[in-house]
């Protein structure tokens, strides 16, 4: 196989986003790469192509896993509004109810909805973290448990870029009793037959693509304001780190999700109501922005105000996700992406080894969504 073939489906009517996918490659956008889209509950494309591994000597298949960085949160999200649509999570009663210790340093009273909107004020720890900290769950969330909010919770967001995983991941484990990638598991990989794994087995590093870290691009790095450095450099992180065996080993619900482009579609998908997950009044609940603001941390980086929904980003204003501003999704660093268009039965997921600079919408994905929507 060449790095320009294309493997997969693809129906006719959507053609053109085969089009798109083929372009990146001849591009050289791609190394390896792989998209997947989801309409009334039928696989209409799941293409990929390229390479897993920066010598071109292992071709991307249909079981080749990815590290898929922050398209993770969507989907530790999706867990809580499941605990949340069967009553067992109230999303506006304080995260103390559930976790005692996390009233410390006046949390008392912070609110659930807050952890999943990034307005908790924990975006960071003041501390310096080392990277294998991160991978002690213990430690971590005893450590954002006791620690004081940087900025008064609810009146601003400030993207939890690693924080969040463990802030609303330890509430899930406090109510059901299994860390966030059992209950994953047992809840929604399982039933969906996803494959997407948080806790990567040993037994499936053979199939995970090498990240590639695309070079800073050009001009004067921006000046970063302690709470951005706190949130995005306490530890740092990039492809070496996710290429390691102790990051795909541990769990990190904010970053560390390894997936298909299909498990993404399939599991975004969950919040479009085909698979029963989730009623689509929770959906609703998942996807109400909570106010747009310039965010603390992102605020510099993107240069305009944005807004989170619960737990995933509303296309809104921006039009990230599609013509449909009640559309939704999350991007990962670097370009991955999974989103869901309810009004549409659509969902959809893309992934790759190469990762871009972008923080939000990777020319790559903006290319693929606009090419899906042509084709409705």
């Amino acid at each position: 196989m060449s790095a320009l073939s294309i493997d997969g489906k693809c129906d006719a009517a959507f053609a053109g986003v085969r089009e798109v996918f083929a372009r990146h490659f001849a591009d050289g956008l791609e190394l390896g790469a792989r998209v997947a889209v989801i309409l009334d509950g039928a696989v209409v494309v799941d293409l990929w192509g390229g390479y897993a591994d920066p010598g071109r000597t292992v071709p991307w298949n249909d079981s080749t896993l990815v590290n898929v960085w922050s398209t993770t949160k969507g989907v530790a999200a999706l867990a809580a509004h499941l605990l949340a649509d069967r009553g067992l999570l109230d999303l506006d009663a304080p995260v103390a109810r559930y976790w005692p210790e996390f009233a410390a340093a006046g949390k008392a009273e912070l609110p659930v909805r807050y952890l999943l909107s990034h307005r908790a004020g924990l975006a960071g720890l003041r501390e310096p973290v080392a990277l294998e900290e991160l991978y002690d769950w213990g430690l971590m969330t005893s450590r954002l448990a006791a620690a004081e909010p940087l900025w008064e919770p609810g009146t601003a967001s400030g993207y939890h870029a690693m924080t969040y995983g463990h802030l609303i991941g330890e509430v899930i484990r406090r109510i059901s009793g299994k860390t966030v990638g059992e209950f994953i598991r047992a809840e929604l990989t399982g039933p969906l037959g996803a494959d997407f794994h948080l806790g990567l087995d040993q037994r499936d590093d053979g199939r995970v693509a090498t990240l590639v870290q695309a070079p800073p691009p050009p001009g004067p790095a921006p000046t970063l304001s302690p709470i951005t450095l706190a949130a995005l450099a306490n530890p740092g992180t990039g492809a070496d780190a996710a290429n390691s065996p102790a990051w795909r080993r541990a769990e990190l619900p904010a970053v560390n999700g390894h997936a298909t482009a299909l498990a993404l579609a399939q599991l975004y998908g969950a919040y479009a109501g085909r698979s029963a997950v989730l009623s689509p009044q929770q959906t609703d609940i998942a996807r109400q922005g909570q106010g747009r603001c310039l965010d603390l941390v992102l605020g510099v980086l993107l240069g305009r105000e944005s807004e989170f929904g619960l737990g995933v980003i509303p296309s809104g204003e921006e039009g990230g996700y599609g013509p449909n501003p009640r559309a939704f999704g999350f991007d990962g660093y670097g370009g991955s992406f999974g989103m869901c268009d309810p009004e549409a039965e659509l969902s959809m997921g893309y992934t790759m080894n190469v990762m871009g600079h972008h923080i939000l919408n990777d020319p790559r994905k903006t290319d693929l969504i606009e090419a899906v929507y042509a084709a409705l």
